[in-house]
């Protein structure tokens, strides 16, 4: 996989405070993060601490610390005797993460559609711009990563900003699922067309029409879940029995 840029750390990245005074801790546990969510750390691959811990330049309780907090995400697994890993994609709970993260932003779309100001709509589209530019420069996790803000900035307009953040906590390994498919030829141009009949919705105040546009937005990622003949099946713990198509 080619190397993806690093972005700064964002509210919509971890849904979390401020990169400004974090613990040194928390600092080694958003790297770590969006390393593993960019896939520039793969499923399966082995954790150091000792060199987490020099490239830090910090004792292991911080590295540590941070590694616990991933393996209470399902990010990383430790096994005492053998060591830590990234986990696999854990594929058959994919669905229901998409359901929460649809029932959620149905609310979000709605309200946005509804009372969004003239200003939140201008950054919207300030927004959808960023999109293009990235998918012009071939930058995936810039792409990724602007995709979350568009979805920050719908739950800004709908007055509930915390509805996103939850959603960000339900779908992180949805996330690693779709760094995946974004090679795919095509397929950022597709999203950012998904994205403009969402904005497009909003723009016209229509609520029922915002809410089937990020419907089918979600339903078409869903659905693509059944099929991941074209991907590295290593990448996902896959139960007995799961359906390629």
């Amino acid at each position: 996989m080619p190397a993806i840029r690093r972005l700064p750390f964002t509210d919509a990245t971890i849904g979390v405070a401020h990169a400004r005074g974090m613990t040194t801790a928390e600092r080694i546990y958003r790297s770590m993060r969006e390393d593993i969510v960019a896939m520039r750390r793969v499923p399966g691959e082995p954790i150091n601490e000792k060199e987490l811990a020099l490239a830090h330049g910090v004792s292991r309780t911080p590295v540590r610390e941070a590694l616990l907090r991933l393996a209470g995400e399902n990010l990383v697994a430790i096994f005492p005797q053998s060591g830590t890993f990234v986990t696999r994609i854990p594929i058959a709970s994919l669905p229901e993460a998409i359901m929460v993260r649809k029932a959620l932003e149905n609310v979000t779309v709605r309200l946005a559609a509804k009372d969004a100001t003239d200003a939140q709509i201008k950054r919207l589209r300030a927004n959808l711009d960023e999109q293009k530019a990235f998918v012009r420069r071939d930058d995936r996790f810039g792409f990724h990563i602007t995709d979350q803000n568009f979805h920050g900035i719908i739950a800004d307009a709908a007055g509930h900003p915390n509805i996103w953040r939850l959603a960000m906590q339900v779908k992180v390994q949805v996330d690693r699922y779709c760094m995946l498919t974004l090679p795919a030829p095509g397929r950022m141009k597709f999203l950012i067309g998904e994205h403009t009949e969402i904005l497009d919705a909003i723009l016209a105040h229509d609520e029922a029409r915002a809410s089937a546009a990020i419907a089918g937005h979600l339903d078409w990622l869903s659905n693509s879940v059944r099929d991941i003949s074209g991907l590295d099946r290593t990448f996902f713990d896959i139960p007995p029995g799961w359906p390629d198509k």
